[in-house]
């Protein structure tokens, strides 16, 4: 599926590898700053200031978020930054800035894109061999599936192979209410988390606390981390799935800030 934030924010890719790539070609702007901290406005919000002057998002709107400690994140972010600043290794401010920019006039798209996600979970596609795989499988899933069954009031359909299934629409109807009342910022973190792990019902659980952010990984990659076992890991390829993890965990974190939960 593609991914909507990216297409809301600039008409771009939301794979964050092909994103880093796609910024990795422009050049990038040298740092200007020397110090960076947050201050409290007086609205209540949080702003990141570069030499006490507030930091503007893309869209030319204030950064600033109600959410203290995402804003010390995000500050810490802009401090890192060598001699260039590089928005790639900068997942924080980058789902902030989509947050504030473009989700509250598109909420309901990107709602319907999570609710997409979920009517074609990662989770409903089973393998059928070899047993130790299908046992992995249903020991790592099962349990994901069965509280999203419960939170949600309905029974998924699953399948052995990749051939699409229909999930049952009030279901899904029902995800999709739960979802609206989202504010901006945890939204984009749950669309983040939803494309990065390719299971809506994988980023719902790390939304609700029902998994940290290590199991809902762990549970993404399933499949992915059996066949390295089988046949060993690309370096590319490992150096890709570093990079989509770096994304997955600002989003978790996001969320779980958002959620009153503490973070390390």
């Amino acid at each position: 599926m593609r991914d909507l934030l990216s297409d809301i924010e600039d008409g771009g890719t939301t794979d964050p590898v092909e994103r880093a790539r796609t910024l990795s070609r422009r050049e990038l702007p040298k740092r200007f700053y020397k110090e960076v901290g947050i201050a409290r406005q007086e609205d209540g919000l949080h702003a990141v200031q570069l030499d006490g002057r507030s930091v503007k998002t893309t869209g030319r709107n204030l950064l600033a978020l109600a959410e203290e400690q995402i804003a010390a994140r995000i500050a810490e972010e802009w401090a890192a930054q060598g001699k260039e600043i590089d928005p790639a290794t900068m997942p924080l401010t980058r789902i902030a800035n989509t947050a504030i920019d473009a989700v509250p006039a598109r909420a309901g798209e990107v709602a319907d894109d999570v609710t997409a996600y979920a009517g074609n979970d990662l989770l409903f596609y089973r393998a059928d061999s070899p047993q130790e795989l299908v046992e992995r499988q249903n020991v790592t899933w099962g349990p994901v599936l069965s509280w999203a069954e419960a939170r949600f009031g309905g029974r998924f359909v699953l399948a052995e192979g990749i051939m699409p299934v229909r999930q049952d629409a009030a279901l899904l109807a029902r995800i999709r209410e739960a979802l609206s009342p989202i504010a901006p910022l945890p939204l984009a973190a749950l669309h983040v988390a939803t494309t990065l792990s390719g299971s809506a019902l994988l980023a719902l659980a790390l939304m609700e606390g029902e998994l940290s952010a290590d199991a809902a990984w762990a549970a993404a990659f399933v499949d992915e981390d059996w066949n390295i076992e089988q046949w060993g890991q690309d370096p590319e390829a490992a150096a890709l799935r570093a990079v989509r993890r770096r994304d997955f965990d600002a989003a978790a974190l996001i969320l779980n800030v958002c959620a009153g939960r503490a973070i390390g």
